[in-house]
């Protein structure tokens, strides 16, 4: 990857953890037993001890590429040499003070440990939606790792361990903003692979209003929402020039947007969030950088060549039903209740293949199954296109590739409109039917970035790259490797266990 680290001295905090985790070791040791006390280790062992913890900072340091790290390395030389420094004073106080700094010192010390682990090795991360399903299901607890990728260097470092951007109960920012870094991502195992499952940081999520009710909505579809109900006598945008097309879909955007600033009782203000602590989504990728991606039917064409569908890829079906689907019946087929709300309220619910020929088979069971052809286009991206795309026959798109320049005019403007100005940070404006960026006029632009395009296996319920567009590599957080727990939100207790996808890999999940 290429290196667009910030070199300051804020980058120290990275290091802040290990160095924490080093001093807390020593002082561990040094509480049990008169046997483990300073005054009767040798120097021999203490610079031992020194050379080890030493030797793996340094690597640690060449690994992440930042050499600011090496002013720690006095305070670790006086936790194991010297020590001079009283890192823990208060295990010479009395009382209170003691029995409640000793409770101190054990909380900071896992939330440290916690928060160097999550942030360069590996996280936890629960399926909370059916878009995965039935690949991964909701419940599925995934253990993924940072190394698959690369971690990245944090972009928001000063913020609470175990949240992601708000704190519980007090329901403010669990961050703050300043120091920010640019995006920089140290060497990993590989990169992003056709067809991995990819968690990553939600794109269109760096938008959004504070009220809760409201937060896990797309921004920038809602101001369109808004604004198609606020202008109801609109003209149809097939009659309209692009110039003239391209000014309708902002004075739309505008005015949904003003609706809701307008409406803080409502929405609450209009907040963003820096790139990491935006929500993680997970998906499987389906186009990589370079790819010229088109939905044909429902399939995927990369390249003019169509991709393979996950095994449990699944559509939604309008269903008439005879009778009362068995509980038996919905384990066997993996129907949840989830899906039996959303065909008792909309008449259509998502089947797997198998589930779909099973059921056809049902005729004493099923009146009718029809594939839902829905073509709404309004909330496809990009918003602003006109392009008459639907979530079954899409495209073709180009996805950027870093290094890789397109040829930019009005009519594919608003595809790439947002990963220039967005993503990549640049002034873009069209005045007198001429495209500028950073005020120079341009007809061409290079991407710094690699971006992919993901998509759920539950291609009928899941808002992903169809409807928000690329995702940005500086936005991946990691891979998934594999289940460490799954429980069924429909069944309690050992009932919903399922014990078939503890520690199941996700790579083998196709």
């Amino acid at each position: 990857m290429h290196d667009l680290g910030y070199s300051g001295w804020w980058q120290l905090i990275p290091f802040a953890p290990a160095m924490m985790m080093i001093i807390d070791g020593e002082h561990k040791e040094n509480e049990y037993g008169p046997a483990l006390k300073s005054n009767t280790i040798s120097k021999s062992e203490q610079w031992t001890k020194f050379i080890c913890v030493l030797i793996l900072y340094l690597l640690f340091l060449y690994w992440v590429e930042s050499w600011w790290g090496l002013l720690v390395i006095p305070f670790i030389y006086d936790v194991y040499i010297t020590k001079k420094i009283k890192w823990q004073w208060w295990k010479e106080s009395e009382g209170p003070v003691k029995w409640v700094m000793s409770w101190v010192d054990a909380l900071v010390f896992a939330l440290v440990a916690v928060y160097f682990i999550n942030l360069f090795f590996f996280q936890n991360y629960v399926i909370p939606s059916s878009s995965l399903e039935k690949s991964l299901l909701t419940g599925d607890y995934l253990f993924v790792s940072k190394m698959s990728y690369g971690p990245r260097i944090p972009e928001t470092p000063l913020t609470m361990p175990l949240t992601q951007h708000t704190l519980p109960v007090f329901e403010s920012k669990s961050y703050i903003e300043w120091p920010h870094w640019d995006y920089r991502r140290v060497k990993g195992l590989g990169k992003v692979q056709l067809n991995d499952i990819v968690v990553f940081n939600y794109p269109a999520g760096d938008t959004l209003t504070a009220d809760l009710r409201h937060q896990a909505e797309d921004f920038y579809r809602n101001c369109y929402g808004y604004g198609y109900g606020q202008w109801p006598e609109r003209p149809n945008p097939d009659s309209l020039s692009i110039e003239q097309r391209m000014k309708y879909f902002n004075d739309l955007y505008q005015l949904g947007r003003k609706y809701i600033q307008n409406n803080v009782q409502e929405f609450g203000n209009i907040i963003t969030r820096p790139t990491d602590r935006r929500e993680n989504y997970v998906k499987r990728c389906v186009g990589l950088p370079g790819q010229t991606l088109q939905i044909k039917d429902r399939i995927i064409y990369l390249d003019g060549k169509a991709n393979k569908e996950p095994d449990n890829v699944q559509y939604t079906y309008h269903i008439k039903l005879k009778q009362r689907l068995s509980d038996d019946m919905m384990k066997e087929l993996g129907i949840t209740m989830e899906d039996l709300m959303s065909l008792n309220t909309l008449g259509y619910m998502p089947l797997t293949n198998h589930a779909l020929k099973e059921l056809q088979k049902r005729q004493d069971l099923v009146d009718s199954i029809a594939l839902n052809k829905d073509t709404d286009e309004w909330d496809i991206y990009p918003l602003n296109g006109n392009l008459h795309w639907t979530r079954d026959n899409y495209g073709p798109v180009w996805i950027p590739k870093k290094g890789e320049s397109i040829e930019l005019n009005l009519k594919n403007l608003p595809i790439y409109e947002r990963p220039i100005r967005t993503y990549e940070g640049n002034q873009l404006e069209v005045r007198d039917g001429k495209i500028y960026i950073n005020g120079q006029a341009s007809s061409k632009y290079t991407f710094k970035l690699d971006y992919y395009w993901m998509m759920g296996d539950n291609r009928h319920n899941s808002l992903d790259s169809r409807y928000w567009g690329f995702v940005p590599e500086d936005h991946i957080v990691g891979k998934p490797i594999f289940i460490w727990w799954s429980s069924d939100p429909d069944r309690h207790g050992f009932s919903g266990i399922r014990w078939n996808r503890l520690f199941r890999f996700v790579d083998n999940i196709k």
